[in-house]
């Protein structure tokens, strides 16, 4: 190894010390600095998306609107439904944040505490989430009419017709 490569390379490298005042320097800030946050692992998100997709199947069907209607339209149930179950994991986890002296203060049953404070979250989060998505069905039914109507439109003109699949 040349003398040049040696010196870049040890440039990147701290020595013990410094690591560990460092490391003792953010545990002092602890307090003011250091939260913990839940973050949904495992099952709980696919079974989130899997709800927010039925949850907009059916909302898509009350609107009388089906795959057929559009070909993106599957695309289009899939990113919101993660969208919404991003939101509810966000929203949980950011809401439920808790800090180092705060955690070291919790009574005798906090588990318990946090469940149901957890529970309540993940309702009304889920519950937002539906909200918003309905609240913007409106604009893709106009979204839908104006695929429909360029595609009657296209049928009229000649020599534009759709694409054949093979």
């Amino acid at each position: 190894m040349s003398d040049e490569s040696r010196r870049s390379s040890s440039a990147f490298n701290l020595d013990g010390d410094a690591r560990h005042n460092l490391a003792s320097a953010l545990i002092a800030r602890a307090e003011q600095d250091l939260i913990y946050e839940p973050r949904i692992l495992g099952e709980s998100p696919y079974m989130l998306q899997q709800h927010f997709q039925d949850f907009i199947l059916a909302q898509l069907a009350k609107h009388s609107v089906s795959f057929d209607d559009h070909p993106l339209l599957r695309l289009f149930m899939e990113t919101h439904a993660r969208e919404l179950t991003e939101f509810v994991m966000t929203g949980v986890g950011l809401g439920h944040h808790i800090r180092l002296p705060e955690l070291e203060k919790l009574g005798p049953d906090p588990e318990r505490l946090r469940r149901i404070d957890l529970w309540d979250s993940f309702v009304n989060h889920i519950k937002e989430a539906e909200e918003h998505f309905v609240a913007g069905l409106g604009g893709l039914q106009k979204i839908l009419a104006q695929v429909k109507e360029a595609q009657g439109l296209r049928r009229d003109v000649p020599g534009q017709q759709e694409p054949h699949s093979k």
